[in-house]
């Protein structure tokens, strides 16, 4: 497997970033899919994706059974999306919740940065892909309705798969 291009995981991460809230999906212990969306506390150069997490949550007990998770991200304010297939682990490790912490994060843990609760959800991504179109919302309905007028394919955009 070769290495993913510079420019393809600042993609990746520029789309993290401007969408930030995603669908997290586990596998729980009958196998089915659980989603639930989740806000990305930080992704780093290289892909890996960070959210918090508390420690008694169902997620954390279906990663420990199946780490495979599936991220999907879809932008309102413009037409980009993005998956993300991964493993996850857990981490507990003190200067990285505070390096990471934010304090809308007392929402979800009251008792701050000293709430016992606290773990990260780290996500070592191994496939990703994202569509965008590259028009804004109107010129994207006016060339829907030109190729179904004319018959010529719609051009949808950049579009990219990148293995990790």
């Amino acid at each position: 497997m070769t290495q993913p291009k510079a420019e393809d995981l600042k993609k990746i991460k520029d789309l993290i970033e401007d969408i930030d809230i995603n669908i997290f999906t586990t596998t729980d212990k009958e196998g089915k899919l659980r989603g639930r969306p989740m806000s990305t506390a930080s992704v780093d150069e290289d892909g890996t994706l960070w959210f918090f997490t508390n420690e008694y949550s169902g997620k954390v007990e279906e990663i420990s059974k199946n780490n495979e998770v599936y991220l999907t991200y879809a932008s309102k304010g413009s037409s980009a999306y993005l998956t993300v297939l991964g493993k996850a682990s857990l981490v507990d490790e003190r200067s990285k919740i505070e390096e990471l912490w934010e304090p809308t994060m007392k929402i979800w843990f009251p008792e701050g940065l000293d709430d016992p609760k606290i773990l990260l959800l780290k996500v070592s991504p191994t496939e990703a892909e994202y569509w965008e179109s590259a028009d804004n919302k109107l010129q994207m309905i006016w060339g829907m309705a030109k190729a179904l007028a004319t018959g010529e394919g719609y051009q949808e955009g950049n579009h990219g798969k990148v293995e990790i």
